[in-house]
């Protein structure tokens, strides 16, 4: 054994990018819900951007490790502690055989994210080690951690060059007050102009009914022109629906594959892992920008993130599938 679950969290599971070219037969990509902290942790042990690993909502998990490795940590803090002592967010942590990694509920924002050297020894399905929940697919056993779950190490590296220097030059800082820059559309003609300059001025807040499906939002009701229904199209992540009770809904990672209630917007690409450290009781205002600026905004995101492997790894991985996982 690898290393054994001994209390699974309130919801953790394993993700990657998540497995595309799937949606048209029923099956939501799935994936990360905040890739940039997935990849920033995968960075820190020396993987593959896109490698799987444990994504932890709002309350982390206590696990024992049976082989040594080096471990990392991003996203929200969740107060980690090694054999009882604080241990980084942010940094290159070295676990020996017999250790006990302890995380608690979040100090800030909604998911920590886990990434161990090697990766997890889990099957691909359809191409990914996303957990599918709702179709019981991939991942551990297709279903979020339980206590006494063992996952393997596909390939664990006990130690790696400079250890003590493998940290994050920045933490991400998780406001309660949160800006969405977003793409107007596509079912935006539905609104009058005064119900989207509404849209665009009126804050809104984040609702407990949140998940990885979607981000309820509530606030100055939406109103369309006659109706927000439309016939059912394919959904994208970070596409904001606005159904007939006008609250809007941001959809996430395991977001169903078509929808029929009107999109007003699109949040970008760049802007998405914000969007999925939103807690409930946080405020979101959406800024619209063009298709153009997105782009702009999402190339400079991926250049940074580069740069930042290559700070730490020497070199960045030619393999097109584990650069970004996104597109613009």
């Amino acid at each position: 054994m690898s290393m054994e679950i001994l209390s699974p969290g309130l919801l953790s599971t394993v993700q990657d990018f998540g497995r595309f070219g799937y949606q048209a037969s029923g099956f939501a990509p799935t994936g990360a819900c905040d890739s940039l902290s997935m990849k920033r942790a995968n960075a820190l042990v020396g993987n593959d951007p896109g490698e799987a690993v444990i994504e932890m909502m709002l309350l982390g998990i206590t696990a024992r490790f049976y082989r040594s490795c080096v471990i990392a940590l991003t996203g929200a803090d969740m107060a980690p502690k090694l054999n009882g002592a604080e241990v980084e967010n942010g940094a290159a942590i070295r676990i020996e055989s017999g250790d006990t990694l302890e995380l608690s509920g979040t100090r800030d924002g909604m998911g920590c994210y886990l990434a161990v050297s090697g990766g997890f020894d889990l099957p691909l399905v359809m191409g990914s080690r996303s957990t599918g929940l709702r179709f019981g697919i991939g991942g551990y056993d297709g279903r979020k951690l339980r206590r006494g779950d063992i996952l393997q190490l596909r390939a664990p590296v006990p130690d790696l060059p400079d250890l003590e220097c493998r940290r994050l030059t920045s933490l991400p800082v998780f406001s309660k007050h949160v800006v969405l820059r977003t793409i107007a559309g596509p079912q935006d003609y539905m609104f009058s102009d005064a119900e989207l300059a509404g849209f665009f001025s009126h804050p809104y807040s984040v609702t407990n009914a949140t998940d990885r499906m979607g981000i309820r939002l509530e606030g100055e009701p939406i109103v369309p022109k006659t109706t927000s229904d439309i016939i059912s199209d394919g959904t994208a992540f970070g596409a904001i629906q606005v159904p007939s009770g006008g609250q809007p809904i941001i959809l996430m990672a395991d977001r169903q594959t078509t929808g029929g209630y009107a999109k007003i917007a699109t949040v970008i690409t760049a802007d998405l892992p914000r969007a999925a450290q939103m807690r409930p009781g946080c405020t979101v205002r959406f800024l619209p920008v063009t298709v153009e600026e997105a782009q702009d905004i999402l190339a400079a995101a991926n250049r940074a993130y580069e740069e930042e492997y290559r700070l730490l790894n020497g070199s960045f991985p030619a393999s097109p599938k584990t650069q970004t996982g996104e597109k613009s």
